[in-house]
């Protein structure tokens, strides 16, 4: 099981999508889960609506580029209209491990058309995950509680797919018991599977006895 650090690899909140939190999960060997939106122009890494000063997308994947080992890049598409901007910045930097996921449906279908891998979504308010069949993984969310089971799981990666699990612990619940759940099933150890985490190195340390 790959770990994503949730917006890089931070350690107090003001650092969540910021250089020093890439450059530490990039350091530790950990993918990475980000924020794209526009801003005149660009693509630049943002959760919320861009003020100015945002990182450009090209930095981020420069940075990523020199880190091959630190894969994927999971990038969480929060404006429409990006997709040829986004491809051309993943083919410039030869980045070949990264997918595009949370956008609205027909903006999806425009990354698929344009060849870009992208994830669906599934989660108790979407249980049937649109364009799955052309989708390379899911994303699988629960924001209320795990509503799915590790049967589920187990089933999506025998048909191929990749999944990517949304720790419960973004969605400020406690994470062990879950964490536990997917141990206890051998998914951990599942090279197609991903947990996107704030805690990556307890992450680590939990499912694979690394520091």
């Amino acid at each position: 099981m790959k770990i994503l650090a949730h917006r890089g690899f931070w350690t107090e909140a003001p650092e969540k999508n910021a250089l020093i939190a890439f450059e530490r999960a990039l350091h530790e060997g950990f993918g990475i889960e980000t924020d794209l939106r526009d801003a005149q122009g660009r693509v630049v890494i943002s959760h919320d609506m861009p003020t100015g000063g945002e990182m450009p997308l090209d930095d981020f994947l420069a940075l990523c580029a020199a880190h091959p080992q630190s894969r994927p890049l999971a990038l969480n598409i929060k404006a429409d209209g990006l997709q040829t901007l986004v491809r051309e910045a993943l083919a410039r930097h030869r980045i070949d491990d990264a997918y595009v996921f949370d956008m609205a449906v027909p903006d999806a279908l425009g990354y698929l058309a344009q060849g870009v891998p992208a994830y669906t979504r599934c989660s108790e308010y979407e249980l049937s995950p649109p364009f799955l069949e052309a989708a390379v993984g899911i994303w699988l969310d629960a924001f209320r509680g795990e509503w799915y089971t590790m049967a589920n799981v187990a089933d999506w990666l025998a048909q191929g797919k990749q999944v990517c699990l949304v720790s419960p612990e973004l969605h400020k619940r406690p994470h062990l018991a879950f964490w536990q759940q997917l141990k206890d099933a051998g998914l951990h150890q599942q090279a197609s599977l991903s947990l996107c985490t704030d805690f990556p190195t307890i992450a680590r340390q939990f499912f694979h006895g690394q520091n």
